[in-house]
């Protein structure tokens, strides 16, 4: 057979083998096309073409783990109804530690259906205008707050720089009055120490104490290690700590980054984390995080204080400084997700895709995911386990958000009967936590 038949041959057969591959690859997606049409012209009810899609994708990603899902945009922009979506955003600002309002938490008061300021922001509009603990929030442009959802009233104080906001307040000391707020750039805190000072700054050392530092950290957020290290360099510029308790109670994660970095702080040699991620080809990849040299506090004892709530990053943190026995961990075990997400907007603009893309490996080497019957999560340190009852975790709750409140400038804060007591004899779990790192002063190591 002559060279060029045989070379027009292989041509062909290359061809024929790329369009089968082609075909194949897009079987599925002609199928799921296919679907859709027989629903679109013979189900006896109409159905939206683009919510049969969604419901589909959903469908798909709900085949893959819990924490992977599917977020579906509207025609005029992500659904109110959309729980998925509420979520995102709110993770979105939870990490960004900024946004644009007037610098106030808020509450509803169970009772009367209105809004209560737990505390404004320090520096933040509401605090300049002398808005306080304990007032209530009547108004917000002219529509009553009685009834409002909290989200709603967030969304209406939120807004763009420069904006103004009309509220109606009722003052606890002063009565009803009315003001007009100009919404700033505000920066949201996640590094906090044991109480509010007046001005609005933070005590780091445990008071009743000998010189304990705590350190508590919400979430892991672009601006988290800059006010960690900040918080560390007023720690040091004080009399040297017995101890140091960081207290990642409530932290549902964040950046692993900075998770990385915050525990790089604490060691000076070690690894820190292991990722695994898909890699090309399918194939896993490992990526070993490791300490480099330099600690903020050598040899201070570190208690790690945990429970349900810590996730994610957090873990990352406490089972670094557990598996490289530089801390102590005492309180619950962690809540156990293991993994990381990313989001992955589709080309369209039509949604985004929420995929479980990365699991954690402590240092010990133990996989974070080893098959579906597998959990993973941190435990305290044998005998280090605290279970507070509801009743006492809710006094907690309490007091540590009286001992948290900013007050404006001319307003003292009235320390109610909720906020006495001293941290020992109110929280069990910083109470656990003093007791060991005084035991381990007492050792010597």
């Amino acid at each position: 057979m002559p060279k060029r038949n045989l070379l027009i041959i292989c041509l062909m057969a290359a061809v024929g083998l790329l369009s089968w591959v082609a075909r194949d690859q897009s079987l599925q997606g002609r199928r799921f096309g296919e679907v859709l049409a027989v629903i679109e012209d013979n189900c006896l009810e109409r159905v939206d073409r683009e919510s049969l899609f969604a419901a589909g994708v959903r469908g798909l990603v709900s085949e893959l783990d819990a924490n992977s899902a599917f977020l579906p945009a509207g025609r005029q922009g992500w659904p109110d109804t959309s729980l998925d979506r509420t979520a995102h955003l709110d993770h979105l600002d939870h990490v960004a530690q900024q946004f644009g309002g007037v610098g106030m938490e808020l509450a509803i008061d169970a009772a009367r259906g209105d809004l209560v300021v737990q505390s404004p922001l320090p520096g933040g509009p509401a605090w300049l205008a002398g808005i306080g603990p304990g007032d209530r929030i009547t108004g917000i442009d002219g529509v009553p707050t009685t009834g409002m959802r909290l989200r709603d009233a967030v969304q209406a104080l939120r807004g763009r720089e420069g904006t103004t906001v009309a509220v109606e307040i009722e003052s606890r000391e002063g009565g009803p009055r009315s003001t007009s707020l100009v919404r700033a750039g505000l920066r949201t805190e996640s590094v906090r120490g044991d109480r509010r000072l007046p001005d609005g700054s933070w005590e780091w050392l445990v008071e009743g104490e000998e010189p304990v530092a705590l350190l508590r950290i919400d979430g892991f957020g672009e601006h988290t290690l800059a006010e960690f290290d900040a918080a560390c360099a007023a720690i040091a510029a004080g009399p040297r700590p017995h101890g140091l308790i960081l207290d990642l109670r409530g932290n549902p994660g964040g950046l692993l980054p900075v998770a990385v970095e915050i525990c790089d702080r604490f060691l000076d040699a070690g690894v820190i984390v292991s990722t695994r991620g898909r890699g090309i080809g399918g194939q896993g990849t490992i990526d070993v995080r490791r300490a480099s040299e330099g600690n903020v506090f050598p040899g201070v004892p570190i208690a790690v204080l945990i429970d349900g709530l810590t996730a994610s990053a957090a873990e990352i943190v406490a089972a670094c400084l557990q598996d490289n026995r530089r801390a102590t961990v005492i309180g619950t075990r962690s809540f156990g997700r293991g993994t990381l997400q990313s989001i992955v907007p589709l080309s369209d603009g039509s949604g985004l895709l929420r995929l479980t893309t990365t699991e954690y490996i402590r240092p010990r080497d133990t996989a974070a995911v080893a098959g579906p019957a597998a959990e993973w999560f941190v435990s305290p340190d044998t005998g280090h386990e605290v279970n507070s009852p509801g009743q006492t975790l809710e006094v907690v709750r309490l007091w540590r958000q009286e001992r948290d409140a900013a007050y404006p400038p001319g307003r003292a804060s009235p320390l109610s009967d909720s906020a006495a007591g001293l941290p020992r004899h109110v929280d069990p779990t910083l109470d656990r936590a003093l007791d060991v790192l005084e035991s381990t002063n007492r050792r010597g190591g």
